[in-house]
């Protein structure tokens, strides 16, 4: 993998200690979204910024974990209790932390993170990050959020979004709020050069 030279890219990316990545727990997923989160995973290492994850070892998740971990990374899981008893837990984190529900363990997450990416995932991926957007609509925080657009994955999601804009469910504006990525190096470029967009009132 070519990685950049030193530059201003690399001041911006000291300052972005951790991104929280939301994904798929499914072994079943083709290939090219593993191969994906494997490489989100290596650049993550590899630009020294720490992956927050939610602790399983399956999936998409658990590709990506082991791919920090192979490159020499940092992992911080955090995993509800249900979760790890069932041994689907990602004993080798650097730091693995047990919550009592789903709901605490989103909190730490957004908490331990400076940006948020969604990589392709099922009903609890898109509600991960469908709520990160809605705090940031919200005035919550202003951290970058990107979805990870593998094989055009979220393009139909992404339609839906143009739908609540053409029909004024929601503000044209909030575009801003959320990048699109077709590689796993797009993503981190837009974290690391993100500004944050002015802020726009959720309603009419």
């Amino acid at each position: 993998m070519t990685l950049a030279a030193p530059s201003l890219l690399s001041a911006h990316f000291a300052m972005l200690k951790a991104v929280c990545v939301y994904s798929s727990s499914s072994n079943a997923v083709p290939r090219e979204f593993f191969a994906a989160a494997e490489e989100f995973g290596e650049l993550l290492a590899r630009r020294k910024v720490s992956l927050v994850y939610g602790g399983a070892t399956v999936g998409l998740m658990g590709a990506l974990a082991k791919s920090v971990h192979k490159h020499g990374g940092h992992v911080i899981g955090v995993i509800p209790k249900f979760m790890r008893d069932r041994e689907i837990a990602y004993e080798a984190a650097d730091e693995l932390i047990l919550t009592g529900d789903l709901r605490e363990r989103k909190a730490i997450m957004e908490s331990r993170a400076d940006a948020f990416v969604a990589l392709p995932g099922g009903f609890g991926t898109l509600e991960e990050i469908l709520e990160i957007l809605t705090l940031r609509q919200l005035q919550s925080h202003q951290k970058p959020v990107a979805f990870l657009n593998t094989g055009g994955f979220f393009d139909p999601l992404l339609q839906m979004f143009e739908r609540l804009y053409e029909y004024r469910f929601t503000k044209a504006e909030y575009r801003h709020f959320y990048h699109v990525a077709e590689r796993p190096s797009e993503a981190l470029d837009h974290f690391a050069n993100h500004k944050a967009p002015a802020i726009v009132s959720k309603w009419y």
